[in-house]
């Protein structure tokens, strides 16, 4: 121990006695220290203010950078337990220790020596000073039942408190039954997949870009679609490109050179056949697996802007103004509806393939029914050209549509009673709409002025997202077999791959008393 350190403890009218035990600082009073402890405790100098100066003492010591030194000292263990005493181990220097390492106290005991009169503290319940002094520093709670000392850490919370038993006592019952069953809601509603649904997060950075040189930029086109075969199919210009997603091959798959141009293309279900509107007013069907060309349909006497498939049945929309609908097998006509006073720009069959939605550039948006020249619901709340529509498959009926520069909202009908249900204003051009097929939301693509690609969710029309990139009218979209991808094509001539949406949950066994989990 330093010189300093022994001076200032004399000051205090103190003698220590410096020895070394088990290879580490040790201090313990002297005989006159304990004869004078009478004296001292008189004086309301309790056992916790001679730690407390202890540890000041050697905090400066420390500071005035002296270094100790400790010999082997000759003491005999019996002169050091000769009463209850504690052991201070200072922080050495170059060594990390924690809080609990750093205050570190031994205690001797003697089963012999009594409690002396005036101590402030006493042996209640076998309550040990090494328990005292923890619930000091570290707030921890004396194990004695008999002695009860109030923690000074604020942190702490003892939940079995008597004011939070009364507390208790004093609410309602129905209130607090209420209250057990929000929390035990709570704790379901985190463990269920809603919950976990809820919180994932969409990268806002597609994961492939490609080139497309030649996109058109035509608001009234539809030049990209995603197969059940997952194979994606572009038209640039006058030709038509297949890339596969299973090996990131691109492939040339028709030209029509100086004769036509694409106006658009769609897979039939089943991913094999490729239908291709052109300038000209005709259709093109191709095999894929065959890169050859089976068939060519004539009707139109203007371009082939919209294309939907139904079963084996194909319908064409034209700026003719006319649908038409064929049967590839027959090579003839089944059908068509004349209702659009322009060019018709959007087609999409319900999931159920039994009503066929369309709009045209003359603002309307018409639901129409094989075997009827009639429309049964005609909707004109759009003030501009609807090329984008899409069907809900998670909602019989649900009709959304998207309006153009002029209109910039999304509206949602019931075609099953003609009734809109709901609109919103996106603020900007309505370029596609299509449904998730994996959880209630749909995506928007959009064209002037800010040329973004949104998630919302359905009914509460909330954004879940806003995808930015692309620096032109994001006027194509298709989505992969999955549901999980889906693939935007803008006049900037690029094809963006963005993760928009979940993986599809799979169906949960059903546990009934008919159905057994084994078979034995």
């Amino acid at each position: 121990m330093s010189t300093n350190t022994i001076k200032m403890l004399q000051q205090r009218n103190i003698d220590v006695e410096v020895s070394c035990f088990d290879e580490k600082l040790q201090i313990s009073p002297s005989k006159q220290n304990k004869e004078n402890s009478h004296h001292m405790k008189a004086k309301t100098c309790d056992m916790s203010d001679l730690i407390k100066m202890l540890h000041k003492v050697e905090i400066q010591s420390t500071q005035q950078g002296d270094q100790i030194e400790v010999e082997q000292d000759s003491t005999p263990k019996k002169q050091i337990q000769q009463g209850k005493t504690c052991r201070y181990i200072p922080l050495r220097s170059g060594q990390k220790q924690t809080l609990v390492e750093e205050f570190q106290y031994r205690e001797i005991e003697d089963e012999n020596q009594e409690p002396q009169k005036g101590s402030d503290y006493k042996d209640q319940g076998n309550v040990s000073l090494k328990d005292i002094y923890k619930m000091h520093v570290f707030g921890q709670p004396l194990q004695s039942e008999q002695l009860h000392w109030e923690s000074k850490n604020i942190f702490r919370f003892n939940d079995d408190t008597p004011q939070k038993r009364k507390i208790l006592q004093d609410i309602n019952p129905s209130v607090l039954e209420t209250y057990n069953n929000l929390i035990e809601y709570r704790e379901q509603f985190q463990n269920s997949s809603d919950y976990q649904y809820s919180q994932r997060k969409i990268n806002k950075v597609p994961f492939k870009v490609l080139d497309a040189p030649q996109l058109q930029d035509d608001f009234y086109l539809n030049l990209i679609d995603w197969s059940s075969q997952n194979v994606l199919s572009v038209a640039l210009s006058s030709s038509v490109y297949l890339w596969s997603a299973y090996n990131n091959r691109v492939t040339k798959f028709c030209d029509f050179g100086n004769n036509d141009v694409v106006c658009s293309l769609i897979w039939n279900p089943m991913g094999n056949q490729l239908a291709i509107g052109t300038g000209s007013g005709e259709i093109h069907i191709y095999d894929q697996e065959k890169m050859k060309r089976m068939q060519i349909i004539e009707g139109h006497s203007a371009r082939v802007g919209s294309l939907a498939w139904s079963g084996h049945t194909l319908c064409s929309g034209s700026k003719d103004r006319s649908i038409i609908l064929h049967d590839p097998r027959q090579k003839r006509q089944t059908g068509k509806f004349e209702g659009h006073k322009q060019e018709v720009c959007g087609l999409k069959w319900s999931p159920d393939e039994y009503q066929l939605a369309s709009g045209g550039n003359d603002n309307k948006l018409f639901v129409w029914r094989m075997g009827s020249q009639i429309p049964l619901a005609k909707f004109s709340q759009h003030q501009a050209a609807v090329k984008a529509i899409a069907w809900s498959p998670h909602r019989h009926g649900l009709l959304s549509s998207g309006g153009g520069t002029a209109d910039r909202t999304i509206r949602f009908f019931n075609t099953l009673t003609t009734q809109q249900l709901d609109w919103i204003d996106t603020g900007s051009q309505v370029c596609n709409l299509m449904f998730s097929k994996n959880v209630n939301e749909f995506v928007s693509t959009h064209g002037y002025s800010m040329n973004q690609i949104v998630c919302w969710k359905y009914p509460n029309l909330q954004k879940v997202t806003t995808l930015m990139g692309h620096t032109s009218r994001v006027l194509f979209l298709a989505m992969s077999p999955d549901g999980e991808t889906i693939v935007t094509g803008a006049g900037d001539e690029t094809l963006r791959f963005w993760n928009a949406f979940p993986k599809k949950e799979e169906a949960q066994p059903i546990n009934t008393i008919l159905l057994p989990q084994m078979i034995r």
